[in-house]
C-alpha cells in the first residue's frame, strides 16, 4: 500500500485471495490439490522460479486473464525480474496474442510494474 491508500492492483490482489479463501473454504480438497499442483509447476527446476514467471506472465497476456497478469507480474517482480525482462515477455505474448496481448502491456503490465515496484 502506498501512503495508508490502497492501489487498483493491490486491491485486485486483495480481491483474487479473498476469492481464493472462500472457494479452498467451500472446496479444500480441490484447492489443497490445486495449490500442491501450481506450487510444484512454479518450483525452481530446469527453469528458473523467475523464468516460470514470466512464462505465465506471457501466457496470462495471450490467454487475456487480467487477474493473472498482476498476479504474474507481481511474482516477476517477487522473482527479482527487471522491467526490460518483463516487458520483452510481454513483446513474445503480443507476438502471440496480438493486439489483446499489446493492449494488457501497455496499460495494466505497466501500472502494475509502477505501483508493485515500490515494494520490491
Amino acid at each position: 500500500m502506498n501512503n495508508g491508500t490502497q492501489t487498483s492492483v493491490e486491491a485486485a490482489l486483495l480481491h483474487y485471495k479473498e476469492g481464493i479463501g472462500t472457494f479452498t473454504k467451500k472446496m479444500p480438497t480441490i484447492a489443497e490439490r490445486f495449490h500442491a499442483f501450481t506450487e510444484a509447476c512454479f518450483a525452481e527446476g530446469a527453469l528458473t522460479k523467475k523464468e516460470k514467471q514470466l512464462i505465465a506472465l506471457g501466457i496470462s497476456l495471450a490467454t487475456q486473464d487480467e487477474y493473472c497478469t498482476i498476479y504474474h507480474t507481481k511474482g516477476c517482480l517477487d522473482e527479482g525480474a527487471s522491467e526490460q525482462e518483463i516487458l520483452e515477455a510481454c513483446a513474445v505474448a503480443a507476438a502471440f496474442g496480438g493486439g489483446a496481448a499489446m493492449s494488457q502491456t501497455v496499460t495494466l503490465v505497466q501500472e502494475c510494474v509502477r505501483e508493485l515496484r515500490t515494494t520490491h
